[in-house]
């Protein structure tokens, strides 16, 4: 393969991503030379907070448009990157957007080195899709850098359809929604979900594909390369299957 090694950038606010965990898997699997980093964000320079401020989506409707963000905007940046700015509503950002700007602070002599690296963000990455002409929250943005979402692991793939009728029943009813979530506990992953450093380690593993043969995700669903649509779908390729599917465990071989 022509990954020469991996860099991980942590993301500390998602203690359950694993770095370590995540780094002894990359080794098992690829059998190449890992290295764990910090948080990304700190490394990228005096401008970062404009530059991922103006990745900020406006429109969920509208392809992307270059944009001035608000000082506002720019402000709550630089304290995400500081680490003070606490919590906060889901913001959604442009994916290829966003992993321009974090990639200004990957060494470029790194990539024309085939160091191949995956950045982790609490970030919601999204892409617009212009069949149904709107943005989809994503949880992997590929190329090098690969970004993975870990809020885009838990916002993007679909709850059970079940779990939205009575949503929407709870809300005009004044029903509890932490008893609905209570009730389909299991079913899907929520934040600091401890199946999360299994289910990364997946997203990991297609980052890592992409790059190498170009070829975007697998169309089975026993397969760890699968793009789920649907929570359930997510779990059963990542935690109950838990393997690649026969063709690409053949395309895995080939690359050691």
């Amino acid at each position: 393969m022509k990954t020469s090694k991996v860099v991980l950038y942590d993301e500390p606010s998602v203690p359950e991503i694993d770095l370590g965990g995540a780094s002894e898997f990359i080794k098992s699997v690829f059998g190449v030379q890992v290295e764990e980093r910090g948080p990304i964000l700190p490394m990228c320079g005096g401008d970062a907070a404009h530059r991922i401020a103006a990745s900020r989506i406006r429109e969920l409707g509208s392809p992307f448009q270059r944009h001035e963000p608000s000082r506002e905007e720019v402000e709550l940046e630089r304290r995400c990157i500081a680490g003070t700015a606490g919590a906060q509503n889901i913001t959604y950002y442009d994916g290829f957007e966003l992993q321009g700007a974090l990639g200004m602070a990957v060494p470029e002599e790194e990539l024309a080195q085939d160091v191949f690296h995956v950045i982790f963000t609490d970030k919601l990455t999204c892409t617009y899709d212009f069949t149904d002409r709107r943005y989809h929250g994503r949880a992997l943005i590929g190329s090098n850098p690969s970004i993975i979402s870990t809020t885009g692991i838990i916002e993007a793939p679909a709850k059970p359809r079940e779990y939205y009728l009575e949503l929407m029943t709870s809300s005009r009813m004044g029903v509890n929604v932490d008893a609905l979530k209570e009730k389909f506990r299991g079913t899907f992953l929520e934040y600091h979900d401890p199946r999360l450093g299994t289910i990364v380690q997946g997203y990991i593993l297609q980052a890592v594909f992409y790059y190498e043969t170009q070829e975007a995700f697998c169309d089975r669903p026993d397969c760890r390369l699968y793009n789920a649509h649907w929570q359930k779908d997510l779990i059963r390729s990542q935690l109950e299957v838990g393997r690649l599917c026969e063709r690409h465990r053949g395309v895995l071989e080939g690359l050691q």
